[in-house]
């Protein structure tokens, strides 16, 4: 129990909580109540009669210890450690609190509800590793209970979880039944006035168009930290606007008064309360918009109230996992475990050196990627590093881990006594761990004292510091006889990595989920891709970029089928079946009905038979040619066209059948027992021929129901030419800063023209894609009047360009348009024809290829890269009269001779850039 005592004290936490509260104190002293601040309110746990809490959690944790160590489980250090955090607990009166987390932790693994290996310090407690509520050993991954709980300086532990996404409900609804419904509630938030919205909010107060209000928002910088001072140093155009217009400045100034206030109250997304009794006693309730109970102080406040605070996340990753390790039991008869999955398999270490990452927890934005290139990890350890380096700040050690890891920089170290340390980072220090035990080993502190030491750095209080750097200069002297220079110097590489250093705690937990996710990827590709996209049925755009990542990877991604298909993703082979519940206007109810009317009698013939056996409900015309246009019916007849036009007659079939049941007028059929289950086509008027759509119309379709084009791609028949002109791809712009130049190449999609304000020149919008993804390009006037002619939806182009990242998705600013004849033309360079040598001993086979190149000259060097099985390889230049014109026709007979995978383009690298950058403000255009 802690309380608040000094007038200091309580002027502190009013400064950090809530007015309310300190009002609510306030009003409890005029009232002679007395509120303890800071006293655990928590839940007195039930345990078996005759035992003490204390004995309790005493007797579970030497259980565990036995289950987790086995034959190691009488090591004397393990039982020193646990005794140690046991005694911690008891002292500080948190044994409850540890009940509490392993209860409903253990009753979600009894019940399958997957839960993740830890998350934050907690994961650094010996007690929580053998009770189950961690699954990493702290003391294999180095970790320290003082980080998580610090006997020097007592705050109240805390311990999120990760649940699987889908049943993290099911978890709190356990809770709520355990400690009551009045004593169990959801924690508050309240959204602040950020830059933008107190522009767009003050603008509307003041009467301004949206129009105007957006202008002047989509001045402001993108960033997460972006405020209002900080747009008006950083964005010309907005300091313009400020500067110029009155209108403007008015706006900006009462935006600067109003920015971070609270604007509106939200549910957080995982904050529960737990209370002794009834919450009303200590907190003022209110409902959200569902008619749950939601406290009226958010997570600060409540926890200087004593009250205990539990974070039940969910985490969609864990889900994933949990699919695909069902799908490999399904598939293969392998029942595996996240506990079972080896940390040592070379393939995975190799899919990550790759960077094949799409998908796995992590490391798959373009930065990490390339991270991993250059680390190119071969043990967990160098997740665990990549997952804590990869932040702003220390980001810019990952170079020098890479090659001090490679061996072409040697490793240094501040201190020999630092070398143990800091030997599994080469030399780096990157956790808040390593300067724990820095202070340790060489000032003498405990880690508790070490923690304190740490929070202080990170603080950065001036006299604390003064204070704490005359405590490690003493110590150093009399533990190691470091001269006060040194020690000066060494404290402060520790400040400065201090500031750096992430919880290795943390970082490993989600560093050992992402080799999880990897491993799966790597050993058993087709499950791990069909869970990731059954967990983003409602996300078109992942679906997109999920499917070209299994085609990639040789997986082949079969269409929807009312026949084949599960309501979501399934795997056969090597295969994986698009899931009904994906398609764009089918509801998960009527995908129920059409797998059980399947299971119950069968295929189903045709259009007029899902109709009749299936309750006619469930389906309406929407629905049906949402169906057939995404392929699901494909089975049923010749062409998706004609599929169409038999939708009436089959839904008015299937309603007058429906309706004869309910009249109790079955037909003759039904009294035979050929009814609803007849799989022999219907009989009637045939249905007249139709044409089928156009490939362009029917992949229009594919893309609008299923988010992807599952037949083929409008850019397959320029699969060569594509990668050689881009620089970049659509996915790869999405998680890349502003201000780099690129270029990309993909289909034109949609064109809104428009003209600016001032002078009226025409401009446009373009929308671009490509195998990856959706983006939009904007054509400034000078750009556009450069163009031969208008652009139009279905042009392949290459678009060279600027990012832009001022709004939250990514543009393209042009500032040159390519269609792809003129790329061929302006930039290709290099024809590279691959040849295996042991394939082409026939001099017959060389005449051919010689007689095909000299039938198409022109511009475009030819390179040969020529390769043995042993491995060997080089590229030969033959002369230059070998070069070739690219077309269309040269890319049939190459394929045909040499097949799709034997070439490749090369182009040019550098960019086009303008004379002078003429685009307009954002106010003109």
């Amino acid at each position: 129990e802690f309380y608040l005592k000094t007038q200091e004290e309580m002027a502190a936490l009013f400064r950090e909580v809530p007015e309310a509260l300190a009002q609510t104190l306030e009003i409890a002293e005029k009232c002679d109540l007395k509120i303890e601040l800071g006293k655990n309110k928590f839940p007195a746990y039930d345990v078996p009669e005759g035992e003490t809490r204390e004995g309790y959690l005493r007797r579970l944790c030497y259980e565990g210890l036995e289950r987790r160590f086995a034959e190691r489980a009488q090591e004397s250090k393990l039982r020193e450690r646990l005794d140690f955090e046991l005694g911690v607990l008891e002292k500080t009166g948190f044994t409850s609190y540890f009940l509490i987390t392993w209860d409903f932790i253990d009753y979600a693994k009894r019940n399958g509800i997957p839960v993740g290996p830890g998350r934050g310090s907690a994961a650094g407690s010996l007690i929580a590793y053998v009770l189950g509520i961690t699954d990493l050993d702290p003391l294999q991954y180095g970790l320290f209970f003082e980080r998580f709980l610090n006997p020097e300086r007592i705050s109240p532990p805390d311990i999120d979880v990760d649940f699987c996404y889908n049943r993290r409900g099911e978890v709190i609804e356990y809770v709520r039944k355990k400690y009551g419904e009045r004593s169990v509630a959801q924690i508050i938030t309240f959204g602040t006035l950020g830059a933008k919205m107190a522009i767009r909010d003050v603008g509307r107060v003041m009467g301004l168009s949206f129009g105007e209000t957006d202008r002047l928002a989509k001045m402001i910088p993108f960033s997460p930290t972006m405020t209002l001072e900080k747009a008006l140093a950083e964005s010309p155009d907005f300091k313009r606007a400020y500067d110029e217009e009155e209108i403007s400045r008015n706006v900006i100034d009462s935006a600067l008064t109003l920015e971070g206030v609270s604007r509106q109250a939200g549910v957080h997304a995982a904050g529960v309360v737990i209370s002794d009794k009834d919450l009303a006693d200590y907190v003022p309730l209110t409902l959200d918009d569902n008619g749950g109970i939601v406290t009226q102080y958010s997570m600060e406040p409540l926890g200087e109230l004593g009250l205990l605070k539990m974070d039940f996340l969910g985490l969609k990753t864990l889900t994933v996992i949990q699919d695909a390790l069902r799908l490999i039991e399904e598939t293969t008869g392998t029942i595996l475990t996240p506990e079972k999955i080896p940390l040592d398999d070379g393939a995975t270490f190799d899919l990550l050196s790759r960077a094949q990452n799409i998908g796995v927890f992590q490391v798959e934005s373009p930065g990490m990627c390339d991270a991993c290139r250059r680390v190119r990890p071969r043990a967990v350890g160098d997740i665990i590093a990549l997952v804590a380096l990869y932040r702003p700040g220390p980001m810019e050690f990952i170079p020098l881990y890479a090659d001090r890891k490679a061996g072409k920089v040697a490793v240094e170290y501040d201190h020999p006594l630092l070398e143990p340390i800091l030997q599994e980072t080469y030399g780096i220090m990157v956790y808040q761990e390593q300067v724990m035990q820095a202070a340790q080993v060489l000032a003498g502190y405990t880690l508790g004292g070490a923690d304190v030491l740490r929070r202080a750095m990170g603080k950065k209080k001036p006299e604390e510091m003064a204070k704490q750097r005359a405590i490690f200069v003493e110590g150093a002297a009399t533990k190691n006889k470091i001269k006060p220079e040194k020690a000066n110097q060494l404290f402060d590489v520790l400040d400065k990595f201090a500031g750096y250093g992430f919880n290795k705690a943390h970082a490993a937990c989600y560093g050992v989920l992402a080799y999880h996710t990897a491993y799966l990827k790597a050993r058993y590709p087709v499950q791990f891709m069909a869970a990731l996209l059954s967990n983003e049925l409602d996300n078109t755009d992942k679906i997109a970029v999920f499917v070209a990542e299994a085609k990639a990877m040789g997986l082949e991604v079969l269409a929807p089928s009312v026949n084949e298909s599960g309501a979501v993703f399934t795997v056969k082979d090597k295969s994986i079946r698009f899931g009904l519940s994906a398609i764009k206007n089918v509801g998960s109810a009527a995908v129920k009905l059409i797998i059980e009317a399947r299971d119950q009698g069968g295929r189903f013939a045709d259009l007029h038979d899902l109709c009749s056996r299936v309750e006619s409900r469930a389906f309406n015309k929407k629905l049906l040619e949402s169906l057939v246009k995404s392929g699901a019916c494909d089975d049923f007849g010749p062409n998706r066209a004609e599929l169409i036009e038999q939708i009436d007659g089959a839904l008015a079939q299937a309603n007058a059948r429906a309706r004869d049941r309910d009249a109790g007028q079955g037909s003759l059929l039904d009294l035979l027992g050929a009814g609803d289950g007849a799989k022999k086509k219907s009989v009637g008027k045939p249905a007249a021929a139709v044409p089928d759509f156009s490939l362009r119309e029917r992949l229009a379709y594919e893309k609008e129901l299923l988010g992807f084009y599952i037949t083929g791609h409008p850019l397959d028949e320029h699969r060569a030419e594509v990668p050689a002109f881009a620089l970049h791809t659509v996915a790869a712009l999405r998680d890349m800063d502003g201000d780099i130049d690129t270029r990309v190449c993909g289909l034109v999609t949609k064109v809104e023209v428009r003209v600016t304000k001032e002078g009226k020149k025409p401009w446009a919008r373009v929308t671009f894609e490509d195998m990856t993804g959706t983006m939009e390009v904007l054509v400034f006037p000078d750009t556009y009047a450069a163009l031969p002619q208008a652009l139009a939806v279905g042009d392949v182009m290459v678009i060279t360009g600027s990012l832009d990242r001022r709004d939250d998705a990514p543009k393209l600013r042009a500032t040159q348009l390519l269609t792809l004849g003129e790329a061929c033309d302006q930039l290709l360079t290099e024809l590279v024809l691959r040849l295996p040598l042991d394939d082409w001993l026939d001099a017959a086979r060389w005449a051919q290829l010689r007689e095909l190149v000299m039938d198409a000259p022109g511009p475009v060097k030819l390179r040969l890269v020529c390769s043995r099985a042993t491995g060997q390889e080089i590229e030969l230049a033959p002369a230059d009269h070998y070069g070739v014109l690219w077309s269309a026709d040269l890319r049939t007979q190459l394929e045909a001779f040499l097949g799709a995978a034997s070439y490749e383009l090369r182009a040019k690298q550098q960019l086009f850039r303008p004379k002078r950058k003429t685009w307009p403000s954002r106010a003109s255009a």
